[in-house]
C-alpha cells in the first residue's frame, strides 16, 4: 500500500499526572498509629519526540489528534513507591517542524538528529508519601502531597524534509528523469506540466575513487515551481518550505529545448521566487544543472549556453540524464559543495529527583486533601 504524503497536521498531546503521596501507618492490636509508612508516588509520563528516518510523512498522526502519556500511580503501604507512568514518544519524519498553536510564528523544535530525543511535555512530579515527613519530634505525620498536574499542548506539525541537495527548477525541466538516472527512486516522468505532485527524496551513491569520506548524499525532486510560486500560484508554495532544510539548492534548467526562455533567464527566475520566498535561499549555496544535452548534436553549443554562469562563478554542468552524459562527474561536484549541521545536545528533563522544597504539601488541617496545586519546576 502506498502511504499517502501528508506534510502538515494538528494534534494535542498530554503529559501524565504525578501519582499522589499516600498517608499510611502501620498498625498493630490497640495501637493504630505505630509508624508512618505511606510510599511516594509514581511520576507522570512526559511527551517526548524523535527521528524516524524511514519516514518521510506525517501521514501517521493525521488520522488521531489526541495523545496522552500515562499518569503515575499513586504510593502504597510499607514505603512503597507508585510505578513511574509510561512516557508518550511521538515517532516523526527528520525535519519535522513543531509549533504551538497559541504561536505558530516561532517553532518550538525541529527535529533534525535521529540519535536525539526532544521533549515537549514533562510529565508531573511524583507526591511525597508521609513517610518522607517522618521526624524525631514529628512521629504521627500526616502530611503528604498531591502529584504533579499534567501539561497539555496543541500543535502544528510541518515537515520540511532534510536533503544535501534540492533539485529546483519550472515543470518539465528534467528533475525526476535526473533522480530516477542518480539515485533508486523512482518518481513518476512524463512529458507534462506537475508530473511530480510530492516531493521525491532519492539516495545518491558516489564513485569512490577519488573520495575518501562520505559514500552518498540525498538528493530531494521538489514539485515544479512556475513563475509567482512564491505568492501562492501553481503548486510551488506548497512545496517551497522543502528547499528550505537542503544544503545545497541545484538549479535544474532545460538548456536545449525553449530557445526562447534560455538557461539565465530560467535561473533569474527560480531565484526570484526563492527569495521571494525566503530572502535566506537568495545566499544559499547553489549549483546549476543543464538538462537535455541528448537534444543537440554537437557539444561545441554547450558552451553557448553555460557562458552565462562561468562568467557570475556559479558552479554548473551540463547533463543528459537519458544519455547519461556527465552523471558521474555530476555526482562528484555535488558531493563536493554538500555542507552539513551538527545540532545541539539534548538535556534530560529528569536528570535528577525534586527536593521538598519543590512541592506544596497537604496538611491535615487542609480542607481538601485530594485537591491541590504544587509548584512545578
Amino acid at each position: 500500500m502506498i502511504m499517502k504524503f501528508i506534510d502538515s497536521t494538528e494534534i494535542s498531546i498530554k503529559s501524565g499526572k504525578g501519582g499522589r503521596g499516600l498517608v499510611s501507618f502501620r498498625s498493630g492490636h490497640n495501637a493504630p498509629k505505630q509508624g508512618a509508612d505511606g510510599g511516594d508516588g509514581g511520576f507522570g509520563g512526559s511527551v517526548y519526540v524523535s527521528a524516524d528516518p524511514g519516514l518521510n510523512t506525517l501521514s501517521c498522526l493525521r488520522y488521531r489528534q489526541h495523545y496522552a502519556a500515562e499518569d503515575g500511580s499513586p504510593g502504597g503501604p510499607n514505603g512503597r513507591t507508585g510505578r513511574n507512568g509510561e512516557d508518550l514518544i511521538l515517532k516523526l519524519p527528520l525535519g519535522t517542524v513543531i509549533y504551538s498553536k497559541e504561536n505558530p510564528d516561532h517553532p518550538l523544535i525541529e527535529v533534525l538528529d535521529p540519535a536525539r530525543k526532544y521533549c515537549l511535555l514533562k510529565g508531573g512530579k511524583r507526591g511525597i508519601g508521609n513517610i518522607r515527613f517522618l521526624r524525631s519530634n514529628h512521629q504521627v505525620p500526616e502530611e503528604y502531597t498531591p502529584g504533579g498536574e499534567s501539561e497539555e499542548l496543541d500543535i502544528l506539525l510541518e515537515l520540511k524534509l532534510i536533503a544535501d541537495v534540492g533539485f529546483a527548477g519550472f515543470p518539465n525541466a528534467g528533475k525526476s528523469t535526473l533522480l530516477n538516472s542518480i539515485s533508486a527512486a523512482k518518481p513518476k516522468v512524463a512529458d507534462y506540466p506537475f508530473t511530480t505532485l510530492t516531493p521525491q527524496l532519492g539516495v545518491v551513491e558516489v564513485d569512490q575513487d577519488n573520495i575518501e569520506s562520505t559514500k552518498s548524499f540525498v538528493a530531494a525532486d521538489i514539485p515544479g515551481l512556475i513563475e509567482g510560486a512564491s505568492e501562492g500560484r501553481g503548486l510551488g508554495y506548497e512545496f517551497l518550505k522543502h528547499i528550505e532544510r537542503t544544503s545545497v539548492i541545484a538549479y535544474v534548467l532545460d538548456g536545449f529545448s525553449d530557445p526562447e526562455n534560455p538557461p539565465e533567464r530560467q535561473y533569474q527566475l527560480l531565484k526570484k521566487e526563492l527569495s521571494a520566498y525566503n530572502l535566506e535561499l537568495s545566499n544559499r549555496a547553489s549549483f546549476v544543472i543543464i538538462t537535455k544535452a541528448d537534444l543537440v548534436d554537437d557539444p561545441s553549443e554547450f558552451q553557448a549556453v553555460t557562458e552565462y554562469f562561468e562568467l557570475h562563478n556559479i558552479p554548473c554542468q551540463v547533463i543528459s540524464a537519458v544519455s547519461q552524459l556527465n552523471l558521474e562527474k555530476l555526482k562528484r561536484k555535488l558531493f563536493k559543495s554538500i555542507s552539513r549541521i551538527t545540532p545541539e545536545e539534548e538535556i534530560d528533563p529528569r536528570s535528577h529527583l525534586p527536593s521538598l522544597s519543590d512541592y506544596r504539601m497537604i496538611r491535615p488541617s487542609d480542607s481538601n486533601k485530594s485537591v491541590a496545586n504544587h509548584a512545578l519546576s
